[in-house]
């Protein structure tokens, strides 16, 4: 599945990703685990101000933390990169 695919997914429904799935988005993307404590993941990546912290409530992300993924991928145009190597 290519990026654009997988981000017209979290935009469809962010209410119903799988908090495993969210991560691995974020990971394809080119984020990377920084780390986190209890239910929380916190995830970085270079050159972007942004952390994204992600929490796990029954298997599932909170919406408005898929939300937030969405918005940094907008604005660094992560989907363009898609053809690129991240």
């Amino acid at each position: 599945m290519d990026k654009k695919k997988i981000f017209d997914e979290l935009k469809k429904n962010p209410k119903n990703i799988r908090f495993d799935r969210l991560c691995n988005i974020a990971e394809m993307f080119g984020f990377y685990f920084k780390g986190g404590k209890g239910s929380h993941r916190i995830y970085v990546r270079k050159g972007i101000q942004e952390m994204l912290n992600f929490q796990n409530v029954g298997g599932k992300a909170k919406p408005y933390q898929v939300r937030q993924l969405i918005r940094v991928i907008k604005k660094y145009n992560f989907i363009e990169e898609g053809n690129k190597d991240v």
